[in-house]
């Protein structure tokens, strides 16, 4: 659980610029939005890989 832990921290650390961005038209917080999820995008490959390999050890 602590990946599902990483992702929840992580998206909720976006919320306040998400804020900014949408809400303010702060275009620095919109830098961040996009720097964020693109953190979150490799999160999320790195924890399908494991997923995925945790499923191919079980497998043998």
């Amino acid at each position: 659980m602590a990946r599902f832990d990483e992702v929840k921290n992580l998206v909720m650390s976006l919320e306040g610029d998400f804020d900014k961005f949408y809400n303010k038209s702060n275009q620095a917080a919109g830098t961040r939005v996009r720097k964020g999820m693109q953190d979150l995008k490799t999160l999320a490959q790195d924890i399908r890989s494991e997923v995925q390999n945790m499923k191919n050890d079980e497998a043998k």
